[in-house]
């Protein structure tokens, strides 16, 4: 009987951290969500909302839903023309960056030469500079290549800022792919070139997921590239369309909140789309570094 005793307290104590631990878990992601959904939440109820009330009751319900507010901004066609302009802008960043990184990555993950730790630090170090502290000599740059006020000007810059952290966790994948499959590759033949794109580039399709998203979405919310290098308002993306809610005198807010929220909806649909892929790709590039 006190053996039962002693091993039913045996087991109350070892059930109790285990519940502890699942309610401090429970309680930091209902905090961490409360924290992402809570503006969310707010800049879509403020879109339904007249100027005033948004001045008196800006985190409360809208006491009379003003729809007008998200149907004049979604039938009208500079809205679209700019949601256009973003996702042509973000899709050549995409396209570009998983091209130049996956083969940068590679190259430093599977070839051994003289510099490679030195070059792979060198990419590292555009981690630790905003592209606003380069924002001049980019201007001159772009303006020199005669890429002023086209897309491929603010393409091209994104990319390069983009590429430092794309090669680090493409290259941490890279190299965790089983050195058999590299050594029967090369005994039947394969060269670097083919084991890369039939081989290589097949098992990587969750770290590709999440270097494509992260540039998206880095691509998608992008200001001051576009201020800087668009002077056609035909080529404005999203992120600058908010200047047209901008008067001299005053701002209509309650349309600025519905057309961000608008605007930032295929970035959150792209990501629940891609969730799984993109904790995939991170936990498999995490394993070596």
């Amino acid at each position: 009987m006190t053996e039962t005793r002693q091993g039913a307290s045996y087991a109350d104590t070892r059930r109790r951290p285990g519940f502890v631990a699942a309610l401090y878990i429970y309680t930091s992601l209902f905090v961490v969500a409360a924290i992402v959904l809570i503006p969310l939440v707010t800049t879509a109820l403020g879109g339904f909302k007249t100027l005033g009330e948004l001045r008196v009751n800006p985190f409360g319900l809208p006491t009379d839903w003003q729809w007008a507010n998200y149907w004049d901004i979604l039938v009208s066609a500079r809205y679209w023309q700019m949601l256009g302009n973003s996702l042509l802008i973000a899709v050549l960043t995409v396209f570009l960056t998983l091209a130049v990184a996956s083969m940068a990555a590679f190259t430093l993950a599977h070839v051994h030469f003289f510099g490679n730790r030195f070059l792979m630090n060198y990419f590292l170090l555009g981690l630790m500079f905003p592209i606003a502290t380069a924002i001049l000599p980019l201007f001159i740059r772009i303006r020199d290549l005669d890429l002023l006020d086209s897309y491929m000007g603010v393409v091209l810059p994104q990319v390069a800022f983009g590429l430092g952290m794309s090669i680090l966790l493409l290259r941490n994948f890279f190299r965790n792919v089983p050195r058999e499959l590299f050594e029967a590759a090369f005994v039947d033949g394969s060269g670097y070139i083919r084991f890369f794109w039939y081989i290589t580039l097949p098992l990587s399709r969750p770290i590709l997921a999440t270097v494509g998203i992260i540039a998206f979405v880095h691509s998608w919310n992008s200001y001051i590239v576009p201020l800087i290098m668009l002077n056609s308002q035909d080529k404005y993306p999203w992120p600058l369309g908010i200047m047209i809610y901008q008067g001299e005198f005053s701002t209509d807010w309650q349309l600025v909140l519905a057309f961000i929220t608008l605007t930032i909806m295929p970035t959150v649909i792209v990501f629940f789309a891609a969730q799984k892929h993109i904790v995939a790709g991170l936990t498999a590039g995490a394993v070596k570094a």
